[in-house]
């Protein structure tokens, strides 16, 4: 039986209406089972709009988005699609509303119908997973940016996705924790895509690095490191490095 791709984007064009010109323009891509992207491209070329085409968020002008080889045009085929694919926002304060860390974890599973006693033993579950285990009395509000992005993870983590969409998930970390995301990625059973100008963290979590530029997206070469010195196939891409 073939397995067909998580989400495919078919000749996606997208404008804001305050714009002329598209943001994106006849982009196709397909995202498949257990593959680890990362795209990278300069601000502005689209590449958060295109995350949120895929959750539904924004309604493409033309061109085609299949889940699982399917056309998705509906609500439900929509909530369908998020059941299985988690979105991680830029901004961890756009996904954290509770009083409590464990509230806040626990808040997807209760949403997918388990009982209180269950959500609560699967978000205990998950924050031990990703060695947040001390974190499920904290306030939410008072947490660093770091600790807020990774409970963001564990609130999606707990719902038990197939896979994932990270839009610049090292955004303000300090060195330890992104050291510590990059353990959580690799460590994970399953697929993700990576929003990322950090070129140094795509190369440490993802297998295949696509650039985005004038809407339409192409497949470039892997950076190797060795030593911080390398070369950039793609090297025209703003990026940056992390240290970790």
């Amino acid at each position: 039986m073939t397995i067909r791709p998580i989400v495919e984007l078919q000749d996606i064009t997208f404008r804001f209406s305050n714009r002329t010109e598209p943001i994106l323009d006849g982009f196709s891509l397909s995202f498949k089972d257990h593959q680890r992207l990362g795209l990278i491209g300069p601000n502005g070329c689209g590449k958060t709009t295109l995350f949120h085409i895929i959750m539904g968020l924004h309604t493409p002008e033309s061109g085609s988005l299949l889940f699982r080889g399917v056309p998705v045009d509906s609500k439900e085929q929509f909530r369908l699609l998020r059941r299985e694919v988690g979105l991680l926002f830029q901004d961890a304060d756009d996904q954290l509303f509770s009083p409590t860390v464990l509230e806040d974890v626990a808040f997807g599973p209760l949403n997918l119908g388990l009982s209180p006693a269950e959500a609560r033993k699967k978000a205990l579950e998950t924050l031990e997973s990703l060695g947040l285990a001390d974190f499920s009395e904290r306030i939410t509000h008072q947490l660093s940016g770091g600790e807020k992005k990774l409970v963001s993870l564990a609130t999606i983590l707990a719902m038990d996705p197939r896979a994932l969409l990270l839009d610049e998930p090292t955004n303000n970390l300090d060195p330890n924790t992104r050291h510590q995301l990059i353990h959580i990625l690799r460590d994970l059973d399953l697929a993700y895509m990576i929003i990322s100008h950090d070129w140094d963290f795509l190369s440490d979590t993802c297998n295949d690095v696509y650039a985005m530029s004038h809407g339409k997206v192409k497949q470039c070469g892997k950076a190797h490191l060795h030593n911080h010195s390398h070369a950039h196939p793609h090297g025209e891409q703003p990026h940056q490095h992390g240290h970790g």
